[in-house]
């Protein structure tokens, strides 16, 4: 959370445009009584040496809808069916009376036989990260396995693909990631020298993992396949290629490819998806975080290029979330460039003799084929480049478009949405990179405008395209001067500020129900600043979260949802309300959905369905964690347009139908300052896999750390290092979660 958020108020002022925000369409909503109802590079004695420094509803039967794990026996219960779990402040993983908690995967698991595992107190060399289990588990997806393949009926095998957002410094390095003071550096972002093998173990820890997974005979738990042709990393060091209309252009030309279709790495995956034809859609989030620019650069660059550089985060004299992967000394680097290219100043003849274009490279979805162990992995540049929290599918039909749905996770960006050119074909179910390309590399984005206009049921709103030479998106343009559609798709967030899109309060997990096909998202917060310190009656979201007096904006976010004209995907008109607005249960200003401390929540953040339409929503909160840790509920939603008239102050508002301890509860709290982010189930949905993010993030290894988890799951008394793991959870009995 607070390495994220850093990052957030340092990127979330870049949007200037005077675009409307979603909260002023909601309170215009509101005060007309009619708001919303409702590559491995290294020796095999860098593997295996150890030794580091020491001390230095009913189920939809229509057979054209295709969900990835669908198991038409399953059906999602009537009502919840297990006592909610309360508030907690414990280390540990708390569940249902029913249900049992194991601890899997943890940081720094070695993929293969005879390297080394984790160790407190000794550290590992950097380049071993290639190898072993990466950092801050986020969003991840289960693929069952049999002889090779997909195969979406095997639960107790399969491969775990697991993003690994950023990383932990003070546990991943003894010294906590040491930096030395350099005399009279080139420039003040060179000031402070990181030593080489922290940067390369942190780089190897950030990316995603695949990994072989078996459950344990006779057990319910999963055991790591080690030495398994699967197991592998992609890295911020990974060599990745390029597709779609922005590969080969001029803006991703670097030193490392002057062809521009490929360069090294990906960045801060966060939320996840898989994709109808069995690859997996990771994404890149907060890219800029590892990235420097010069004091200078603003004045030896184009004035539109220093704006699209500012617009994504990346001013002058910035050095992100001082990372600083580019200081280490020259002498020190294994390949050419190795850590000079996270420098994006100009200062080359051109761009092909420096990184100035390094940036651009990143803020992709990226997609990966978990079953082909030689594949590259692919940045699809169709659908645009900004903060992607998740990519979400929408249920496939044989004959239609494919159709996506993705978040800039960022205060005040944007909703987007892309439509395949090509029509879906069920014999591309298991079409791998090759079906990736077919549907992902020719299609039309959008972004979507939420529109005051409506009924007493739902919003209206509308998808906006961003296509070179439509709506003002050309040359001519006043924000940039587009020049063709790779200029639209590398500076997306431009294109979106030029044709008036909604700004919306930190879009993070979108995802569709596949049974109603209505499409949910995360909005998880807005502060003071960016929210404008409204207190018109008109602006219920307004409120003071924490008792000193003050106005804090929207700080604990809310669910939103739209159903799509006519139910076709690739519509261009909607509905939309609000499902539930979080807050604390005893705020009254704030809980407008008439939230229990059974369901209560703040801050959502990851959003999963399950095969049954069963909805999972996850926080990653800093605004009730003086009450609960972060959890994770459980959801039975209704439907746009269900909710009831409700007063709030002089203002009558409509919000969803409010929901109650029969469909929506409290299923899991997490360990002490983690994130709950990611969820994903075996096909049988008999195990559920959770990540568990940055537990005791606030601590340090001369201080101490407040969590110990995950060994504080099983060892209360435990003063190990927190590391981030998956928390596996399966009923005692064996059946199926929520069945």
């Amino acid at each position: 959370m607070n390495l994220e958020n850093q990052l957030i108020e340092h990127v979330e002022d870049s949007n200037t445009s005077d675009n409307p925000h979603f909260q002023e369409i909601l309170n215009a909503r509101v005060s007309r009584r009619s708001v919303v109802r409702g590559g491995i590079g290294m020796t095999a004695a860098m593997m295996l040496g150890g030794a580091g420094l020491v001390g230095c509803s009913d189920e939809n039967d229509d057979p054209i809808i295709t969900p990835p794990t669908k198991q038409p026996e399953l059906k999602a219960p009537e009502t919840i069916n297990f006592t909610p779990v309360p508030h907690s402040k414990k280390d540990q993983v708390v569940v249902p009376e029913q249900y049992q908690v194991e601890a899997f995967l943890p940081v720094g698991t070695p993929l293969i036989s005879g390297l080394s595992d984790w160790s407190d107190t000794q550290q590992r060399a950097g380049e071993s990260f290639e190898l072993r289990v990466g950092d801050n588990h986020d969003g991840l997806w289960f693929y069952g396995l049999k002889d090779g393949k997909l195969d979406n009926t095997v639960s107790d095998h399969g491969l775990l693909v697991i993003n690994h957002e950023y990383v932990e410094v003070e546990r991943l390095h003894l010294l906590g990631g040491y930096t030395r003071k350099i005399a009279n550096p080139v420039d003040k972002i060179y000031e402070n020298q990181r030593l080489s093998d922290d940067v390369r173990r942190e780089v190897n820890a950030h990316g995603v993992g695949v990994y072989e997974v078996k459950r344990k005979k006779d057990l319910a738990t999963f055991e790591l396949v080690k030495d398994s042709k699967f197991n592998r990393r992609f890295t911020s060091a990974t060599e990745v290629d390029f597709s779609g209309p922005a590969a080969g252009h001029d803006l991703l030309k670097t030193k490392f490819d002057p062809t521009g279709k490929s360069t090294r790495g990906i960045n801060n995956q966060c939320g996840s998806g898989p994709s109808p034809w069995g690859t997996y859609l990771t994404v890149e989030e907060n890219f800029t975080g590892v990235f420097a620019r010069r004091t200078d650069d603003a004045a030896k660059v184009p004035a539109h290029t220093d704006f699209a550089l500012t617009r994504y985060g990346q001013k002058a004299g910035s050095t992100g979330f001082d990372y600083l992967w580019h200081t280490p000394a020259l002498e020190e680097q294994i390949i050419p460039d190795e850590f000079s290219r996270w420098d994006v100043s100009s200062i080359g003849a051109t761009a092909l003799d420096d990184y100035r274009n390094a940036l651009n490279t990143f803020g992709w979805i990226v997609e990966v084929d978990p079953f082909d162990p030689t594949s590259r992995a692919v940045k699809r540049t169709a659908l645009g480049r900004f903060a992607h929290e998740n990519c979400g599918y929408a249920p496939v039909e044989a004959g239609k478009p494919v159709v996506l749905y993705m978040g800039d996770d960022a205060r005040g960006e944007y909703v987007y949405k892309f439509v395949s050119k090509a029509v879906w074909n069920p014999a591309d179910a298991n079409g791998g990179l090759k079906a990736g390309t077919k549907y992902l590399d020719e299609g039309t984005l959008y972004v979507a405008k939420f529109s005051a206009n409506g009924t007493e049921a739902y919003g209206l709103g509308e998808w906006v395209e961003l296509t070179y030479g439509i709506n003002g998106l050309n040359s001519s343009n006043t924000k940039y001067p587009f020049s063709s559609q790779a200029d639209v798709m590398v500076f997306t967030r431009l294109a979106a500020d030029s044709v008036g899109a909604t700004k919306m309060d930190r879009p993070e997990w979108v995802n569709a129900s596949p049974i109603t096909g209505e499409v949910y998202l995360t909005l998880t917060n807005s502060n003071a600043a960016n929210r404008g310190g409204k207190t018109d009656p008109a602006n219920p979201r307004d409120y003071d979260n924490n008792g000193d007096g003050k106005l804090d904006g929207n700080p604990n976010g809310h669910v939103i949802r739209w159903r799509e004209d006519n139910g076709n995907h690739a519509a261009l008109k909607f509905q939309w309300d609000v499902y539930a607005f979080g807050a604390p249960f005893d705020l009254a200003a704030a809980n407008l959905s008439g939230l229990t401390a059974e369901n209560d929540f703040s801050s959502p953040d990851g959003l999963v369905f399950d095969p049954r339409g069963v909805m999972w929503i996850q926080t990653d909160d800093g605004a009730y964690l003086k009450r609960t840790n972060c959890m994770m509920l459980v959801a039975l939603p209704g439907q746009v347009g269900d909710g009831a008239s409700q007063q709030v102050g002089a203002v009558t508002t409509h919000i969803g139908a409010k929901p109650t301890t029969n469909n929506l509860a409290r299923f899991l709290t997490g360990p002490l300052e983690a994130e709950i982010t990611g969820v994903a189930f075996t096909p049988d949905l008999k195990t559920f896999f959770v990540s568990i993010q940055h537990p005791g993030e606030n601590g340090n290894r001369k201080d101490g750390f407040n969590s110990h988890w995950p060994d504080s799951q099983t060892n209360p008394s435990s003063k190990a290092l927190p590391r981030s793991a998956l928390a596996v959870i399966t009923r005692k009995d064996g059946g199926v979660v929520l069945g």
